[in-house]
Order: structure tokens, then C-alpha cells, then sequence
């Protein structure tokens, strides 16, 4: 059922509000924002690590060796910032995707349950038993350690 003009109006009115009160807000709900910053990031460390490069040559070929280092960490520093930046884009690609809406807005499908998870390890102790939490694996520990002492 589409909605009516009046509607319509009031929707565009509440979307208009909702930029100028939460700018960042309202372009997460935009949708593929964190892709595109992502991908900007990328693109400006590998110019920063272009002139870490020139710094560091420029650095050997003076013989001025705190210009080399200088250049060398700006190339280290530009080197991690882009690969968290890669990182982040895929991460961004990878979360589900948002159903737009003519207004640029988007209802994002998915939610707590949908994202990555990293595969917990269920192998078996030395004892041949599988093991649980974090507490109850020290808790086990700690009573083969006071068995083996004679109960000290």
C-alpha cells in the first residue's frame, strides 16, 4: 500500500530533521558509508606511504639518517592504517545488506545473530574431557593441582 502525499510530506520532513540533528547517524543509516570511508583510508595511506617512501630516500640519499627513520615510520604507520583500512572494507562487505528505500535510507536486515563469529574450540583436555568456560577450566585446574599436593 503506498503511502499518501501527506504522509510522504511528513516522512521527508522527519528524514530533513534527522540529518541536521545527527549527521553521522543518519549516514549510517544511509548504508555504505563504512565501505566507502574504508576504501578513502586505503587510498590516502598508500599516498602517505608514497611520501614515508620519498622521505626515507630522500633521508639515505642526504645521509641524514633521522629523516631515513622519519620516513621509514611514516611508511609503517601508513602501512598499518591501510591495512586496517582493507580489513574494514571487507568486514563492511561482509555484514549484511540493507534494504534501500528511494529516500537513501535503508532498513538494515540482520542484527546481533548476524554477525561473524569465530568458531569456538571444543578439543579435549589432557584428562580426555571437553572443557567449558574460562572459569570452569581454571576451577578444574585448581582441584587437579590441590589433588596432586596432597590437598595444600
Amino acid at each position: 500500500m503506498p503511502l499518501s502525499e501527506e504522509e510522504l510530506r511528513l516522512l521527508e520532513q522527519m528524514e530533513r530533521a534527522l540529518v541536521e540533528e545527527d549527521p553521522k547517524f543518519a549516514s549510517t543509516l544511509r548504508g555504505t558509508t563504512l565501505r566507502r570511508t574504508a576504501r578513502r583510508r586505503a587510498i590516502l595511506a598508500g599516498v602517505v606511504f608514497v611520501v614515508g617512501i620519498v622521505v626515507l630516500m630522500t633521508g639515505v640519499i642526504s645521509q641524514v639518517i633521522p629523516l631515513g627513520i622519519v620516513g621509514f615510520v611514516i611508511m609503517l604507520v601508513s602501512a598499518t592504517v591501510s591495512l586496517t583500512a582493507i580489513r574494514g572494507q571487507a568486514a563492511a562487505s561482509a555484514e549484511p545488506r540493507a534494504t534501500g528505500h528511494p529516500s537513501g535510507f535503508a532498513v538494515i536486515d540482520g542484527g546481533r545473530g548476524a554477525r561473524l563469529r569465530r568458531p569456538r574450540r571444543s578439543g579435549a583436555g589432557r584428562s580426555g574431557q571437553s572443557h567449558g568456560s574460562f572459569m570452569e577450566r581454571l576451577e578444574e585446574r585448581w582441584r587437579r593441582r590441590r589433588d596432586q599436593n596432597g590437598g595444600f
